[in-house]
């Protein structure tokens, strides 16, 4: 198992999280750093303050050389996937090759609702990311794109240049619902991220995706898996790698800590000690 740490860049400033993420390049245990995508806090005040994601992702990436990137994960309604792909690209080449694409159908009725951005029913969230996902890789991966969808009409549309990762950056889905989440990861991502939740039901929605992949003739192990581990405020290292061995156990690639705010890059030694301790920890190959 592997293990990355999660800044939400939430109720934090920016300086508390370059100083975590400059950190954290330092320690070889730490073998990704991620941000989220929202524009309010969440599950916090939401009148709080929240730096947008993907323009500090693009910050932090010049701020380090050697940890992976990404945003967990990317609300697919807040922008156009042709706008996306051209993001994605281009921070690819940015980072020298270190960006995860991270990418979900959104879910958020407030923040959406504030902005006139349209979040529509679920059938429609999902209809509208299924068809992004195709976009998204088309634009990622081939010369010329066409698409004639519900959503997206694109007419031989070009994204150069592309970044050095090929065919494209990893993608990675994150969600839980078993119908169209998972059906969605099978077909399309390089990474499904599990939102939270206990081994017995990580191991029931593996289960799921896997059956999903047997259905369409992809291996499973394809797929790599994470979850969100949190750090609590009392600083329960123990409690974080003994979460992570009991996923482990049940197939986790990737532990993601998430770190509480605000953002202090004193905790990321001592949890890294902790890891290395309990033995759970697979060399980075980066």
């Amino acid at each position: 198992m592997q293990f990355a740490f999660k800044t939400s860049p939430q109720n934090t400033t920016w300086d508390d999280m370059l100083a975590v993420w400059r950190a954290a390049d330092e320690i070889d245990v730490y073998e990704s750093g991620w941000t989220f995508d929202h524009f309010y806090p969440i599950f916090s005040d939401p009148t709080g303050p929240c730096l947008e994601g993907w323009i500090t992702l693009t910050a932090l990436a010049q701020a380090t050389q050697r940890l992976r990137i990404g945003v967990l994960v990317t609300g697919i309604h807040y922008r156009h996937p042709a706008v996306l792909a051209n993001m994605a690209a281009t921070l690819d080449i940015v980072s020298a090759g270190r960006l995860e694409l991270g990418i979900g159908a959104g879910w958020n009725e407030e923040e959406s609702g504030a902005y006139g951005i349209e979040l529509g029913s679920i059938k429609e969230r999902f209809d509208r990311f299924e068809e992004a996902c195709q976009v998204l890789k088309g634009l990622l991966s081939q010369e010329t794109t066409t698409f004639d969808g519900a959503y997206y009409q694109l007419a031989e549309a070009r994204n150069e240049p592309k970044g050095p990762q090929r065919p494209h950056p990893p993608i990675c889905i994150g969600g839980n619902g078993e119908k169209r989440t998972l059906r969605i990861t099978a077909r399309y991502a390089d990474h499904w991220n599990f939102v939270g939740g206990t081994p017995e039901q990580f191991a029931h929605k593996r289960d799921v995706l896997a059956g999903h992949c047997a259905d369409i003739g992809r291996d499973p192990r394809e797929i790599r898996l994470s979850a969100h581990v949190r750090l609590n405020p009392e600083r329960d290292y123990q409690r974080v790698v003994d979460e992570a061995a009991a996923l482990g156990a049940e197939g986790l690639d990737l532990a993601i800590v998430y770190l509480p705010s605000p953002h202090d890059p004193a905790v990321l030694e001592p949890l890294a000690e902790a890891i290395r301790d309990s033995g759970h920890q697979r060399a980075n190959s980066s």
